[in-house]
């Protein structure tokens, strides 16, 4: 067998612009491209989970891609450890290259594996790919991490050069992959998943939606959110190419992605967020945690339309527009006093687009738990919500077409008996200061 390297494809789907990949094929020696359905995560998902369906499709344009150059895709099954110690025995492996996932148990997993490998003398290169800044590149003078996005998005704006928005020119170095016929690729059933005819988001998003994004932005009922979150989560598409495009177009949108980063770099920094809350005086909240109360949430039966509509688009669809995110999560945390992490595991099940460093970011958001300057005090008014941005119902009426009709549920509880009761509990939590 000819040595060869290995590229690791994992929420980097696509060969354009692809930083691990890039170097990989410049490496001087052939590059076999191989993806792991892993069993640890895929055993714990429904048999329909759309995000499957999602990857599978993704996996099968990349196999024709790579068709045209002589090459396949090697996709398996089964822990990333005994798949990566079987690829070894299948190949004369001198190196795997790989982009680097900053969610702390993909971090242990390629510990595991850089150790693995290293003990056969095979080394292991990671790269940076997901995201514009990751970990230290932009941190305080003193050294230490921001923790508060405003000051953060000021440096990193100012830490910007051309450079890190250039696209890896992955393609000019295609005839260095590894040449062989086509392999088989599981199907979905195979892997234990059902597929369903389903239209995803484009990857393609006009111009002018970038450029209107901040007057539109805040409309659910408008087409005014470009739905590419499920593209950057999988990689099918590269942030660098998105924030070149958004860097000249709106400075709004570009702020979206400078988020996304910062949630990313919080979640590398304190990875205790993903079971407690940043700020650790919040773990002393008294949550209610009533069953019932989270079903009816859950299912868009709280008798606030705006809540409902936006939970039924969530269930029906596996997306929510950012503006009902907010007030849904606010809904559940404050209205209804249930733990921050009810609703973030609910959210993790249900969205296209689910990341844990955004998707935990901002339910801590939502709960004020999280990097969030604003007091515990801020709550949401539905109802002040719904006439600011879906003032004529368009929205509602969409997704809660019974909201005026006796088949409507009454308000589980009142705003105002709502807020008093949050401010209350969560001033006991925090007497000893946040």
């Amino acid at each position: 067998m000819p040595p060869i390297h290995l590229f690791w494809f994992r929420r980097d789907l696509r060969l354009s612009d692809n930083a691990g990949l890039y170097h990989a094929l410049k490496s001087g020696l052939p590059v076999q491209p191989v993806f792991i359905f892993d069993h640890d995560i895929l055993q714990h998902l429904p048999r329909h989970d759309r995000r499957v369906q999602f990857i599978h499709q993704a996996l099968v344009a990349l196999q024709t891609e790579l068709a045209q150059w002589g090459a396949t895709l090697d996709v398996r099954h089964g822990t990333p450890r005994a798949v990566m110690q079987d690829l070894c025995a299948d190949y004369a492996v001198q190196g795997v290259f790989a982009n680097r996932d900053y969610e702390p148990s993909a971090i242990a997993r390629d510990k595991d594996i850089y150790h693995d490998l290293q003990a056969k003398g095979i080394t292991f290169r990671a790269f940076k790919d997901h995201v514009i800044f990751e970990k230290n590149e932009v941190i305080k003078a003193d050294g230490t991490p921001y923790t508060v996005f405003t000051p953060y998005a000021r440096k990193w704006r100012s830490a910007l050069q051309p450079f890190h928005l250039q696209a890896y020119p992955t393609q000019s170095y295609a005839q260095n992959f590894y040449q062989q016929a086509p392999k088989a690729m599981p199907s979905l059933s195979a892997l234990g998943f059902e597929g369903a005819p389903f239209d995803f988001p484009s990857i393609e998003v006009a111009p002018d939606l970038i450029a209107q994004y901040a007057a539109q932005r805040d409309y659910p009922a408008k087409n005014g959110t470009s739905k590419l979150g499920v593209h950057l989560r999988f990689g099918t598409l590269s942030v660098r190419q998105l924030a070149a495009q958004s860097q000249h177009l709106s400075d709004i949108f570009l702020n979206e992605l400078i988020w996304r980063d910062f949630y990313q770099m919080i979640l590398w920094h304190f990875p205790h967020v993903v079971d407690g809350a940043f700020k650790p005086a919040y773990n002393q909240i008294a949550w209610r945690n009533d069953a019932d109360d989270f079903a009816r949430w859950c299912e868009g039966q709280t008798g606030y339309p705006i809540v409902d509509a936006g939970m039924r688009e969530l269930n029906a669809t596996g997306f929510m527009h950012n503006r009902v995110r907010m007030i849904t999560a606010s809904f559940l945390t404050k209205h209804l006093l249930i733990d921050w992490r009810w609703g973030e595991r609910y959210f993790a099940q249900r969205l296209l687009d689910f990341d844990l460093a955004a998707n935990n970011g901002g339910w801590q958001w939502a709960a004020g738990s999280g990097c969030d300057a604003a007091p515990y005090f801020r709550i949401f008014n539905p109802y002040l919500q719904t006439d600011k941005f879906d003032g004529q119902a368009q929205y509602i009426k969409q997704w809660v077409p019974e909201h005026q009709s006796s088949a409507y549920p009454p308000p589980m509880i009142e705003h105002a008996q709502a807020r008093v009761r949050c401010l209350a509990v969560y001033g006991q939590a925090l007497k000893g200061g946040n």
